[in-house]
């Protein structure tokens, strides 16, 4: 077990922003300077956890009530919690998730239904923690959705609510890089992938202890 305490990293951004590629890109960025790290994903990252993935991703967008699904992923995000990340960073690693708390403040609590209040009741109640640093990657909506659409992943859920769905979640995030500046860098999306980055690797190594 290490002394040191680990750093807790999120990637957030509307579907089909490149979140994705670049916490791998970090990922094996930071291992290669000799960071340990541990790459994980929302909803998912534990077993239990991928288990509730496949129950809120796939099937039709009105196959669970708002609040169902904000049970289901406050449930799979525990489970995430207890056996992926609270294990790494006490033992001194960087994790590093797509998507974290943030994608349920949007999607559940305040994209489908007005729930943000119960939200945070829940997260307060059953997670009680917030990433160290949340890179939110900032994309032209229409963009965006097209990457995710044509990506045949079998997990449109979420993809399938369309562009005002995208419109409403981009600014949701913006909104919430405002409301929790003192943990959130917002980057620029809209460009080539090497570009992108470079410019997370630069702000990451500013914020890493």
């Amino acid at each position: 077990m290490s002394g040191k305490r680990g750093y807790f990293i999120s990637f957030e951004g509307i579907d089909g922003s490149g979140k994705s590629t670049q916490a791998r890109l970090l990922a094996e960025h930071l291992r290669g300077t000799g960071r340990d790290v541990v790459l994980t994903r929302e909803p998912g990252g534990s077993p239990g956890a991928e288990d509730i993935r496949a129950l809120v991703l796939e099937g039709a967008t009105d196959r669970w009530s708002p609040e169902t699904e904000l049970l289901l992923f406050t449930a799979a995000r525990r489970d995430h919690l207890e056996r992926t990340i609270e294990p790494a960073l006490a033992a001194g690693q960087v994790v590093i998730t797509d998507r974290f708390a943030d994608s349920t403040r949007l999607y559940q609590g305040l994209a489908r239904a007005d729930l943000r209040a119960v939200v945070d009741q829940l997260h307060e109640l059953m997670i009680g923690r917030e990433p160290d640093l949340t890179v939110l990657i900032d994309m032209d909506p229409g963009t965006g959705l097209a990457r995710a659409l044509g990506r045949g992943e079998g997990e449109e859920r979420f993809e399938s609510f369309g562009d005002a769905m995208q419109q409403k979640v981009r600014q949701g995030f913006l909104d919430l890089s405002r409301e929790f500046a003192e943990r959130f860098v917002t980057v620029d999306g809209n460009r080539e992938i090497d570009a992108v980055a470079a410019d997370i690797r630069d702000i990451v190594e500013s914020w890493l202890p």
